[in-house]
């Protein structure tokens, strides 16, 4: 793999990334609703997902991904259904004024990241630029493990250099949120990014 290829690879999954898609919006209501650790650890999860599907285009599994369509469709209806649920959840009642500080905990975090896997997963444009994309911006046929490796360190940094901004934005103007009135906003808000977000899932 040529210093080209990995720079045009690492550009190309910049922009994708960076345009605001249901993964985005998803992180974005998380960090809204629970502050930047659980958001972080929904954000990591959202790179497993990437490098599941790097892994897998290196692999060569393109073609067995095209032909089992239908577990990649459950899987997006599974995240349907999540964020259905979160926006349900936030409308009804979302944080408090006895509850502004993040949730903390293991289970809490573990549950995140699990999220952000099984939205990438199931997120069409994702698919698109690993399963059709990335093959024609390096060349799989000459791939080395070491080109492998480096890939997954390119990916890596570039979704966390442009997804934690839209986190660290969103946990930081959840805390000037203080009185019931702006925290019934607030949780008001974040149910309405993870239904518009659970829709555009549906609808792609």
């Amino acid at each position: 793999m040529t210093l080209a290829g990995l720079v045009t690879y690492s550009a190309a999954l910049a922009v994708a990334a960076a345009i605001p898609g249901p993964g985005v919006t998803a992180l974005v209501a998380r960090a809204l609703g629970s502050g930047f650790r659980s958001s972080l650890a929904m954000a990591l999860g959202l790179v497993v997902g990437d490098l599941t599907y790097l892994t897998a285009v290196v692999l060569g599994l393109a073609l067995v991904a095209q032909t089992f369509g239908m577990v990649f469709l459950v899987v997006k209806w599974l995240g349907v259904a999540y964020l259905a649920y979160l926006a349900w959840m936030f409308w009804r009642s979302g944080i408090t004024a006895e509850n502004v500080e993040a949730r903390r905990g293991r289970d809490g975090l573990i549950a995140s990241c699990l999220s952000g896997f099984t939205l990438t997963l199931g997120n069409p444009k994702t698919m698109i630029f690993y399963l059709a994309l990335t093959p024609t911006l390096v060349d799989l046929n000459t791939i080395t493990i070491a080109d492998y490796g480096i890939l997954v360190v390119a990916t890596t940094i570039v979704l966390l250099v442009v997804l934690v901004p839209y986190l660290a934005l969103a946990a930081k103007a959840r805390w000037l949120l203080k009185t019931p009135r702006a925290l019934k906003a607030l949780n008001r808000t974040a149910a309405t990014f993870m239904a518009g977000a659970a829709a555009a899932f549906a609808a792609r």
